[in-house]
């Protein structure tokens, strides 16, 4: 069975015979109906977008509840490979913790583009999308990093640099061509329009307006853009930058999920690494979970997307909603588990779940740790949804996701992620913040996690992180034996906020990692007593 137009319409009988869910609806005419008044773009069609956003239009869609798609804009490899071969079709396997699965075929993604060099078609059409009345909202999963202007010693990037002093007609960097897409849309008539950060990242929505502010400012103030177009910017009237919170597990394209589909008959579903060593393939694996809540601010309007389950809301809603997944209820677990699974040589997440130690490990840091500080947001209940995470989410033996997987950018999460945590302790009239036993742990199992040898010696490599060229001179000289001067090592990088959200010597928990440290690197073996002692 192939993916693609012509495919589904000669072969539809076999994929409802092998259990597919199709499109019900009129592809065809979604598509040109989308085309000619879009409503709905998105940056960064990875993983999370085919399975999540796309998925709830394609839902919407079968409902007769939309009668208009999405357009997504994505690197050229997806565009090249997977998107256009496919006719922007992709599968969704929805992996259910009974062990079922559910097969979708997901055709919301009506045109398919890319930002990437050499593209200019490609970008000449995002110029007159982003001009069209019809266009409600631009959102992005393009992950926290996507949003930084700056590199780790905080000078700007080279390509930023450049598109600050040359301004919006021929920007390389991809926040630059945001700014200039939306510059377009302000040359067109100052039409509103809302700018939807749906990534996994605390205040999401300002992240997104400071990178595209220091453009609009920038060329303003040189006269490379017109007069106006940076009040424009800062104008929530015109343009809104609403918060929002995302929760949904997504793993890379999964083997044993490759076979399934195999073994059903469809064809050309290898999964390709792009330029930008991500894994993407003609389908996705997720988890049934899923939940995304936004501040309910669009300039322009917008469907009726709760009807497919997101959740809109007023901004404070959304902060403790995000607050509450990404500060205690999951994120710090995941991390956690990511830290330590590298270490023990673990493959899955899932795996982990079954060491009474590592489970005990997020029991203690989500019901014990972070959930004293976490505040109802009333639209989803913390006990709830951490009792989902622990008992149902994590464990789930269907989802193939990897400690290293997680592990990516650890330094970038590690504020958010237990630093909140932290501070609220600090601000607590009735919490110790030195009563903090196992999140400096978990940050002592980072800097171990930091010298690329694993629990019973062996090197491994370390998932990709912007800062690794920093902090990782820091433990090069550490050795799995006792005795070493470990604090002399690692005590600028305890200070350093940006990492961890506060100075761990001022916070009073520099001292607890150290110790950890020590412990974990004293031999072989030692991490795995170390967790045992203090779990």
């Amino acid at each position: 069975m192939r993916l693609s137009e012509q495919g589904l319409q000669e072969e539809r009988s076999k994929w409802e015979m092998a259990g597919y869910h199709l499109p019900k609806y009129d592809h065809k005419a979604m598509v040109e109906r989308t085309k000619e008044n879009p409503f709905w773009l998105h940056f960064g069609a990875g993983n999370i977008f085919r399975a999540f956003q796309a998925n709830v239009v394609e839902t919407l869609l079968n409902e007769n509840k939309l009668d208009r798609g999405l357009i997504a804009v994505g690197n050229h490899d997806s565009m090249e490979q997977l998107s256009r071969p496919h006719d922007e079709y992709s599968i969704l396997v929805t992996l259910k913790e009974d062990g079922t699965i559910e097969k979708t075929v997901v055709g919301s993604v009506a045109e398919f583009l890319t930002l990437d060099q050499g593209y200019e078609k490609e970008f000449k059409r995002l110029k007159e999308i982003m001009t069209k009345d019809s266009l409600q909202m631009v959102s992005f999963t393009i992950t926290e990093k996507g949003y930084s202007l700056k590199t780790g010693d905080g000078s700007y990037i080279e390509e930023v640099k450049e598109d600050l002093k040359n301004g919006p007609e021929h920007p390389d960097s991809y926040m630059g061509k945001i700014t200039a897409l939306l510059y377009a849309r302000y040359l067109a008539g100052q039409k509103p329009l809302a700018m939807v950060s749906m990534d996994n990242c605390s205040h999401n929505g300002d992240q997104l307006k400071e990178a595209v502010a220091v453009f609009a400012e920038k060329w303003c103030a040189l006269g490379l853009a017109k007069a106006g177009f940076d009040a424009y910017v800062n104008d929530s009237a015109k343009v809104s930058f609403p918060w929002s919170m995302i929760d949904k597990i997504t793993p890379r394209p999964d083997s044993t999920v490759e076979e399934i589909l195999a073994k059903d008959g469809i064809q050309n579903l290898k999964p390709i690494i792009t330029s930008r060593q991500t894994y993407i393939a003609p389908f996705v694996n997720a988890e049934e979970c899923q939940y995304l809540v936004i501040e309910d601010s669009f300039p322009n309007g917008r469907p009726a997307l709760e009807q497919g389950g997101l959740i809109f809301t007023d901004r404070e809603t959304v902060e403790k909603t995000e607050k509450m997944k990404v500060c205690t209820c999951l994120n710090p677990l995941h991390t956690a588990l990511a830290v330590f699974g590298c270490l023990l040589d673990f493959k899955f997440i899932w795996e982990e779940m079954k060491d009474e130690t590592l489970r005990g490990l997020v029991e203690k840091i989500g019901y014990g740790e972070g959930l004293p500080v976490v505040v109802d947001p009333g639209v989803l209940n913390p006990k709830e949804f951490i009792d989902t995470v622990l008992h149902m989410r994590i464990p789930n033996p269907f989802m193939p996701d990897t400690p290293q997987r997680i592990a990516t950018d650890t330094s970038q999460k590690l504020a958010i992620r237990f630093g909140e945590t932290i501070k609220a302790y600090q601000a607590s009239k009735d919490l110790d913040v030195k009563s903090l036993k196992l999140i400096p742990l978990v940050f002592a199992g980072w800097l171990r996690y930091l010298m690329a040898v694993d629990d019973k010696g062996k090197t491994f490599e370390l998932s990709a992180d912007p800062l690794l060229d920093i902090v990782c001179p820091y433990v090069s000289a550490l050795e799995l034996k006792e005795g070493q001067d470990v604090e002399s090592a690692v005590a600028p990088v305890l200070r350093m906020k940006q990492i961890f959200g506060v100075d761990l010597y001022e916070a009073g928990l520099a001292e607890q990692v150290i110790q950890c440290l020590k412990e974990m690197t004293s031999g072989v073996g030692a991490v795995r007593a170390t967790l045992n002692k203090y779990v």
